[in-house]
This record gives C-alpha cells, sequence and structure tokens, in this order.
C-alpha cells in the first residue's frame, strides 16, 4: 500500500514540458511570429523551452535579440544561424534540448520543413509532436517534392495544425489519409483587449489631417499580394461617389515605391497617404482611423502566393470596422459574408469601390457590420480560447 500511494504521489509531481521549434519568433517582425509569441504567453512558462533563430546577425541584431529574450517570461534559447532548417546539427541541438530540459512535447512553430525533425524528437523521447501550418505549406502541397516531405511530416507527427478551410483541405490532399484525419484547427488570435473601437484613432486622424475626411484603411505588409494596388486603382470610382474619401495605406514593405508611382499615374496621389511601417503598439490605433478597413488580396503564382488566413481582418473587427475582404486562399474564412464585411475577387478594382462606397455611404450599415465583427471575435477568436486548444493538442 505504501509504494502504491508513493507512486501515485509521484505521478502527480512530474511536470510536462514543452519544446517549440521555431524559425519564426520575435524580435523577427511577422504574423507567424506574432502567432507563436502571443500562443506562448499564455502556456505555462515554467514547462516551456522555445529553441528559434536568430534574428539577425551583428551587434544591433544580437541586442535587440537579447534585451527581447531576456524580458520573457519562459526560457528562449537562440541558435546561431539567422533560418533554422532541419539539419543535422540542428536537429542534434533539438534533441538536445529536449533531453535537458526534460520535455515531453514538441511544438514546430511551421510544420514545413522544420516537422521533418520530429521522427528524431521522438525516438528522444517525445511523447506528443504537434506540427502548426500556415499559408506556404498549401504551395508545398502543389508541387511533386514538397508534397512527399508534408507527407513525410504527416506520417511523423500526432497532428498537423491547420487555420481554415482553405488551407485544411489542400494540406490534407498531400497527407496519408490517417494523418488527415488527425488534423486540428489552430489559427492565430486577436487580442480583443489591444484591438477595440476605441484605440485612438482619433488622434491619428488629427495627426494626419483626415479628421473630416472618410477614411479607407488598409494595414498590412506591402506586397503585390496584399491588393493594395487594387484599392489605388478604385480610388477614381469611389472619389467620383465620395469625393472627400481619403486611402489610408498603412505598412512597410518592397512594393511601395511601384504603388507610390501607380497613385501618381492614376491620378489620386492626393488622396491615398502612406504611413510607412508603424510600431506594433500604434496599429490598433491606425485601424480605428479608418471607417472602413479593405485589403483585396489575390492569389499569385498559380497558387504558390496566396493568403493563409489574414488576421488583420479579424483586428478591423475587433476594433469594430467592416472588411472588405480579397478571395485569397484562407481570407474568407476570416470574414462572415454579408454580416462582418464583404469577399471580392483579389484584383478587381471595381468590385472592392462598390463595396466601399456602399459602405462608406450607409453609417449604420458600417455600424452594424462593425459590431458583428467585434462580436465574432469575442466569441469566436480570441487567443486565450486558442491557447486552450494548444494546451489540449499538446
Amino acid at each position: 500500500m505504501a509504494s502504491t500511494a508513493k507512486t501515485a504521489k509521484t505521478a502527480k509531481t512530474v511536470m510536462h514540458k514543452t519544446l517549440i521549434v521555431t524559425n519564426d519568433f520575435p524580435p523577427r517582425p511577422g504574423g507567424i511570429q506574432a502567432f507563436l509569441h502571443n500562443m506562448a504567453l499564455r502556456l505555462d512558462p515554467d514547462r516551456l523551452v522555445v529553441y528559434a533563430s536568430t534574428w539577425k546577425r551583428g551587434s544591433e541584431g544580437a541586442r535587440a535579440t537579447a534585451e527581447f529574450d531576456a524580458e520573457q517570461p519562459f526560457t528562449v534559447v537562440r541558435d546561431r544561424t539567422t533560418m533554422l532548417l532541419p539539419t543535422p546539427r540542428v536537429t542534434r541541438r533539438a534533441v538536445g534540448l529536449l533531453k535537458e530540459h526534460g520535455c515531453t512535447s514538441v511544438w514546430f512553430g511551421a510544420a514545413a520543413p522544420l516537422g521533418l525533425m520530429a521522427p528524431a524528437l521522438r525516438r528522444a523521447g517525445a511523447g506528443r509532436l504537434v506540427a502548426t501550418t500556415h499559408g506556404h505549406e498549401a504551395g508545398w502541397a502543389q508541387l511533386p517534392a514538397s508534397r512527399q516531405l508534408l507527407r513525410r511530416i504527416g506520417e511523423s507527427t500526432d497532428t498537423i495544425t491547420y487555420l481554415g478551410e482553405y488551407t485544411r483541405s489542400r494540406i490534407a490532399a498531400a497527407l496519408s489519409p490517417a494523418a488527415a484525419a488527425r488534423m486540428e484547427q489552430l489559427p492565430p488570435g486577436v487580442d480583443e483587449k489591444t484591438f477595440h473601437p476605441d484605440s485612438g484613432g482619433d488622434e491619428v486622424r488629427a495627426r494626419l489631417g483626415l479628421t473630416d475626411r472618410p477614411v479607407v484603411v488598409c494595414v498590412s505588409r506591402l506586397v503585390p499580394r496584399k491588393g493594395q494596388d487594387t484599392l489605388i486603382l478604385a480610388m477614381p470610382r469611389i472619389l467620383a461617389a465620395v469625393p472627400d474619401a481619403v486611402l489610408l495605406v498603412v505598412g512597410g514593405g518592397p512594393y511601395e515605391k511601384d504603388l507610390r508611382k501607380l497613385a501618381d499615374a492614376t491620378g489620386v496621389a492626393d488622396s491615398v497617404r502612406f504611413t510607412g511601417a508603424v510600431p506594433w503598439e500604434e496599429l490598433p490605433a491606425h485601424y480605428g482611423a479608418g471607417d472602413v478597413f479593405a485589403m483585396p488580396c489575390r492569389t499569385r503564382r498559380g497558387g504558390l502566393d496566396v493568403e493563409g488566413l489574414g488576421i488583420v481582418y479579424l483586428e478591423a473587427s475587433a476594433t469594430g470596422l467592416p472588411v472588405v475582404a480579397g478571395d485569397s486562399g484562407g481570407a474568407p474564412d476570416a470574414v462572415l459574408d454579408g454580416e462582418t464585411g464583404w469577399v471580392v475577387r483579389g484584383g478587381a478594382p471595381q468590385e472592392a469601390a462598390d463595396r466601399v462606397v456602399t459602405l462608406l455611404r450607409d453609417p449604420q450599415l458600417r455600424r452594424r457590420m462593425g459590431e458583428r465583427g467585434r462580436a465574432w471575435v469575442e466569441e469566436r477568436w480570441r487567443w486565450d480560447l486558442l491557447a486552450e486548444r494548444l494546451k489540449a493538442l499538446l
């Protein structure tokens, strides 16, 4: 009896720890990075170890990384490489960390390609292996060589997660039936306490001289897929109906010079404002500066360049804005079409213009869609709800 009681007591004190293996982690900027960090912050810090790449080489990058890591409540171990790949050296390091810290589960921040380390980590004692997919794995599923690698990842992990129905259907087609049946949805969430209707939008409007103007806001990295060019091409039609409207383009990226040239060539430069890159803590206020959020994203490169989900639509909804989304990939999963906003064909300026004009002309419709969007985020997309789902998977 005494032996049995001692065994039961010991079992209760076993601490199950998780090793996160990821190339995508702050201070490196990006949506995947924010996703992983937000999830990590909602796990037990005493039961978490993060193995990540180094953001930048050089003293500036090292200092930013060290300062960030020191602020975290959990252990962060940085690899010397700026691109974490499943090489033999990196795999050995991951196995070593698993054993050193007594981790019993592993979460791959991006299934492809890091999930290829799963067999080695399983042999080292990992009892649970979860691999998260984003948008790029849907592209992997279309190419023969990478499709086979994705299938291997599915066979060697316990669960592959997906963002929404678009990515699930494409990734599942590359997996074995058994692996596809084990897939679980795990999208990023929204901090509804940070993104809300009173986020400081009036201050941004005043600073930019937009206080009395109808504002269409687009918050995103400036790359062709996102559709800022579609919005610029839509502006003549929007201005014909709402002459004082302005397009507020928030974000930086390699496409900015081309977008500025397009605004000049289209004759709408006076009605398009570019903010450049904005610090994360100022993003909620920039969403709040808009009356309508629009990002008519489109799929490019034969389906290899595609929107995985589009968290910006949900952040806009949390801020109380109606949204106009493109139909690329999983973007429609972030919109209740006709309730929180509308989905239009990516690359169709007339469709985008017509929906934006309808919203700018109808304050009650904007309010109704914005309120529905806010409620949907609170019901379905809160970080705390999604973190509980991750805990169950691990």
